[in-house]
């Protein structure tokens, strides 16, 4: 089955989209989404030194260097903001161009021979995944899916483990310090598996896509519900999800397969964005909308109440009273007796409105703290 190169591409943009779905969350949750892009062009540098301290341009040290890269770049980040001269996103817009600049220049002054470059690291190439294969067990394996399994499985093995204590560090740093967590300890951990995935993944799908797999589908899913099990979970059905619409997309249309998922990520957020149950823009228009009804019949049980006793009750509390008295215009005031009637806070005797027994107690309610 792996020796079919759609299915090696379909199963290494999943595997991306798994590992960084995994730690995407706690990225966002503590607003350092933009520490990723800093990681993913760090590493470069990373990947330079260990190529010139060993020959290897793939492997374990690799991954390891890159890791290491990715830390160093954001120590370098919090050592120039506590300074307290640069703000924290100054900092990082200071650092990882540093960084990067260095990995491009060793690039291009020890490696030109070399099958390493800008391009490769940036923009990768999954369509050709099923191209570098290796043999497992007697079966043509990509290289991709092998290195992105191994570093998913690290990935969910170091989430789970560390599970509770990435919870309460991510939500509660403070406490988490008071329980002898080492939140700080936690976070470098987080940052040094997102380099490691970014270094596993870019010879594969580059940075560019890595990126929009790390922050747009926990993002979308942020949206979604208000757990972090759920949004991890969330995250990986939304990236996987991206990867095959993206590739069948991209066959269809003849375009770029990295372009295509990485824009079905974005066609994700944008759907969690708009139809969301709770932060959706639909359904907070629908929330507004029902807030106003509510706080227009609320203005009519009052109105109501207020003239019920009154000599000119059968002029006050008048269907066509609510567009003369209250100056609602034709179509508000039926929309607004419909959602009364509706919610039992009126009845009609004959053109007369009437309080129901619900009405009147949330006239009272309403009126009870200007009658003290």
């Amino acid at each position: 089955m792996l020796a079919d190169p759609d299915i090696s591409v379909l199963l290494t943009g999943a595997l991306v989209g798994t590992a960084a779905a995994l730690l995407g969350p706690f990225l966002i949750l503590r607003q350092n989404a933009m520490l990723t892009d800093a990681i993913a062009h760090a590493i470069l540098f990373g990947i330079m030194l260990v190529w010139l301290a060993t020959g290897l341009v793939s492997g374990p040290l690799q991954i390891l260097g890159a890791g290491l890269a990715g830390v160093l770049c954001v120590w370098l980040t919090e050592l120039l903001a506590r300074t307290g001269r640069v703000r924290q996103d100054a900092a990082i817009g200071l650092v990882f161009p540093v960084l990067f600049a260095l990995g491009v220049l060793m690039l291009n002054l020890f490696a030109r021979d070399v099958h390493i470059d800008a391009h490769t690291v940036l923009l990768g190439e999954i369509g050709f995944v099923w191209l570098d294969t290796v043999q497992v067990l007697g079966a043509e394996i990509p290289n991709a899916l092998i290195w992105m399994a191994a570093v998913t499985a690290l990935n969910a093995a170091c989430v789970g483990l560390f599970w509770k204590e990435l919870k309460l560090s991510t939500f509660d740093p403070v406490l988490a310090e008071a329980f002898g967590m080492r939140p700080r300890l936690l976070f470098y951990l987080i940052l040094f598996l997102t380099s490691m995935t970014a270094v596993a993944a870019f010879d594969a799908v580059g940075v560019v896509l890595f990126l929009a797999f790390v922050i747009v589908p926990p993002a979308a899913a942020y949206l979604l519900t208000d757990r972090l099990a759920g949004m991890i979970a969330l995250g990986i059905a939304i990236a996987v999800v991206s990867s095959g619409a993206g590739h069948g997309l991209a066959v269809a249309w003849d375009v770029s397969i990295g372009g295509m998922m990485a824009l079905s990520t974005g066609a994700c957020l944008a759907a969690a964005l708009l139809f969301g149950p709770r932060y959706g823009l639909l359904a907070r228009l629908l929330r507004r909308g029902g807030q106003r009804r509510n706080d227009a019949a609320r203005t009519l049980v009052v109105h109501l109440m207020t003239h019920e006793t009154e000599p000119r009750r059968d002029e006050e509390n008048l269907v066509r009273a609510l567009e003369t008295h209250l100056g609602w215009p034709k179509r508000k005031a039926a929309s607004v007796l419909g959602h009364a009637l509706s919610e039992g806070l009126i009845l009609r005797d004959d053109r007369i409105l009437c309080l129901t027994e619900k009405g009147r107690e949330m006239a009272v309610s309403i009126l009870a703290p200007w009658q003290r």
